[in-house]
């Protein structure tokens, strides 16, 4: 079956937990399907219903890596119940033709894969549904059991979810809602400190400024990596289409913004309140006016954890819109009184970085509060950021659907992969009238990976623990002969060590076990011979060379190219956006140009975050898994987060001068030249033709005499960090190629 191949061949302290959870699981799985399987051969001689009881809880337990609590797995199974028992019935109508049930294979396979769009939790059981089909839609046709099999599947189904609730359960994880209302707790403690309030919680009383500053900092970022999907349990991720899972996830992403940019702001300045009496009237004035800014971000991050911590969702409230606005007032105000009212640039520059800070802060907010509360709301500016508050739920899936429709999308692909494989398994063993030919499609099913060399890893695993249970099976059904006795007493034991070591030890064991497990259960079902044992060895190794053969042909790369290719794209769609968002807000009349579209950047965003988890879970992914990926995901909510925040508060009352509009549009193109270079680097093109990068250090070039309007201050703290950001970037793919 498909197990997780281990990383070591000895467990280490580390991995006692998981150990413990596989043999709570073998346990709860070996219980059920006995239940249903004794019963049913011994009792009222139902084969049929024996069966597929055996096979509900191998096929949802084992199977299907569904994540979650044992209430959690358990719901799954139930809500998937009845799809399952569908599934029974077209396999058992269509079992009559070879072609009708392969045409019946190839939807069922690209269909049930597909829906790994929806989330973790139905991705996990589409495994166990495909067996469903697979198990009906072989010969003999018999349309009069169809009501046995549906019996014993609902039976299976419902001994297994029960197992998972009351025998040895699965304890429940720290939920999403927890770990972004403890994140966003700790942003609302530092903005209370960079205020001046407070110190920063687990300060280092005798260390130097500087130093606990930057220990500070480190902590924040750490805190904000702790919401990466790659920590969290997959059952708590928020990877669904609908309007609470987008909410949540938009939430996170702007907690980690938020927290990134109290980072920087604790490596650079003291905190804002704390030294505002030396300086001159006019930097106290600017200062006093960040720290109640940040004051009011601090409680905006409080209220909104103690929101998320009792799911109780808090009122809409204009308050740090209106906080934002009358700052923004101010700072204009100093910009264009007399010169000793104007505070100095370091001020200046520290009031947009309060002023980003608010902007993730009110994003925040909303997420929260629109998650918290689920339902359609009225549009909220900017709707192009929460253009899902006022969808309806059936617009929100098709959507998650249609931008999924594509080749580059590494869902369709795996779709495509899987159906083609199952189809083509279907074809050849229905046409070659294999005995037990579900098992060639069992075999494309478990050992089919997303890349070809991972395939060709568990495949020949699989070849050598298959061969060594076959001989073993085989010797068994030779001295046992008809004594169903004996292959009663071996069934449990076998299928407990089965589920159990298997995940412990890798696919050669599991198939070897396995192998002795369903020629145990097939010989007490029906009389049977050595010769089941060398048809299991025919079966898989037929769907292993289909399985192969598919990973050579589609995709083989798995994520790995994709990715690549995904990113290039993505940061080639990234260039034009800051080239026009610069154009619109140094454009001469004010207001006087449209807002660039950021529809081809969501799109492209939303297949590299999939291209992006894909490549984590694949393993031996080599240099491709030292490049910071990751990076250049936060880089584009960075673009796409100025875009539409920025003209909100930063479209001048007054004319920019054209000696600095001319100066912030020369440093936007070359900021976007190093996007496209940086998507050279990242598609492995030649990126010798594109221009050096702005240094990581140096900040956009100053104009003579330029004038301290926001919008000009705020686009240089902008354009900086998405060039330090880039300099990251560029770095980590030169080293990982």
């Amino acid at each position: 079956m498909r197990t997780a191949k281990p990383h070591r061949r000895h467990l280490t302290a580390a991995h006692r937990p998981d150990r413990t959870a596989i043999v709570h699981r073998a346990v709860r799985v070996t219980t059920a399907a006995s239940a249903g399987f004794y019963p049913f051969v011994y009792g009222v001689d139902e084969p049929a219903t024996a069966l597929y009881a055996l096979f509900g809880p191998v096929a949802f337990g084992i199977l299907s890596p569904i994540p979650g609590s044992g209430r959690q797995r358990a719901a799954v199974m139930l809500r998937a119940l009845p799809v399952g028992l569908g599934l029974v019935a077209l396999g058992t109508m269509l079992a009559a033709h070879t072609w009708a049930a392969v045409a019946g294979m190839l939807v069922v396979g690209f269909v049930l894969t597909f829906a790994a769009v929806a989330g973790p939790r139905p991705a996990g059981a589409a495994p166990g549904l495909q067996l469903f089909y697979i198990l009906a839609c072989f010969p003999p046709y018999e349309p009069g059991a169809l009501g046995s099999r549906l019996a014993g599947l609902t039976l299976g189904v419902l001994l297994l979810a029960a197992c998972e609730v009351f025998l040895l359960p699965a304890p429940p994880t720290t939920s999403y809602r927890q770990s972004l209302a403890g994140t966003i707790a700790t942003a609302g403690s530092a903005a209370a400190a960079a205020a001046g309030a407070e110190p920063p919680d687990g300060a280092t009383g005798g260390a130097e400024p500087a130093e606990a500053d930057v220990g500070w900092a480190d902590r924040l970022r750490e805190s904000g990596h702790q919401l990466r999907l790659s920590r969290l349990a997959p059952a708590e991720r928020p990877a669904g289409a609908g309007r609470v899972d987008r909410a949540l996830a938009q939430a996170g992403t702007a907690a980690r913004r938020l927290l990134d940019q109290l980072a920087r702001l604790a490596q650079t300045s003291p905190p804002v309140g704390a030294a505002a009496g030396a300086r001159t009237a006019a930097d106290a004035g600017a200062d006093a006016a960040s720290a109640r800014l940040l004051g009011r971000v601090a409680a905006v991050c409080g209220a909104t954890a103690t929101a998320l911590s009792t799911g109780r969702p808090q009122p809409p409230s204009p308050g740090l819109e209106v906080a934002i606005r009358d700052f923004q007032a101010l700072r204009v105000t100093q910009a264009t009184g007399p010169h000793q009212a104007v505070p100095s640039v370091p001020v200046l520059r520290r009031q947009a970085a309060v002023l980003a800070m608010a902007g993730s802060a009110r994003i925040l907010e909303t997420a929260v509060r629109v998650g918290l509360d689920g339902r359609r709301t009225s549009p909220i500016p900017p709707r192009e950021l929460f253009w899902y508050a006022d969808v309806n739920a059936a617009v929100l899936w098709w959507r998650r659907v249609a931008g999924n429709l594509t080749l580059r999308s590494v869902v369709f692909q795996n779709a495509v992969r899987t159906a083609l494989g199952l189809g083509l398994a279907r074809l050849v063993a229905g046409s070659l009238d294999l005995a037990h030919g579900f098992w060639v499609l069992l075999a494309v099913l478990t050992l089919g990976r997303t890349t070809a060399g991972e395939t060709w890893t568990a495949v020949r695993s699989a070849l050598a623990g298959t061969l060594v249970g076959a001989v073993a099976a085989g010797t068994l059904l030779l001295l046992a002969g008809r004594h169903t006795d004996v292959y009663a007493a071996l069934l449990a034991p076998a299928m407990l060590a089965a589920f159990a070591l298997g995940p412990l030890f890798g696919v050669a064991w599991a198939q070897a076990l396995f192998t002795l497990v369903v020629s145990a259960a097939f010989a007490q079902i029906a009389p049977s011979s050595w010769q089941l044992a060398e048809d299991r060895i025919v079966d898989v190794v037929t769907g292993s060379v289909i399985g192969l053969l598919c990973g050579l042909v589609a995709w083989p790369a798995g994520a790995r190219r994709e990715v690549r290719r995904t990113m290039a794209v993505l940061l080639n769609s990234c260039g034009p956006l800051i080239t026009q968002l610069v154009g619109v807000l140094v454009t001469t009349p004010p207001r006087g140009a449209p807002l660039p579209s950021t529809l081809p950047v969501l799109r492209w965003l939303r297949l590299a975050e999939a291209a992006y988890l894909q490549l984590r879970s694949e393993p031996g992914v080599g240099s491709a898994a030292a490049v910071d990926w990751h990076a250049v995901l936060i880089a584009a909510n960075h673009i796409l987060l100025g875009v539409h925040w920025l003209p909100r508060f930063d479209l001048p009352a007054p004319a920019v001068p054209p000696a600095a509009a001319a100066s912030a549009r020369t440093t936007a193109d070359r900021l976007a030249l190093t996007t496209d270079r940086v998507a050279a680097l990242c598609a492995d093109e030649d990126p010798s033709r594109r221009r050096p990068a702005l240094s990581a250090n140096r900040a956009p070039p100053d104009v003579p005499d330029r004038p301290p309007l926001p919008v000009l201050i705020d686009l240089e703290y902008w354009l900086g960090s998405l060039t330090a950001q880039l300099a990251r970037i560029e770095a980590s793919v030169r080293q990982g190629s």
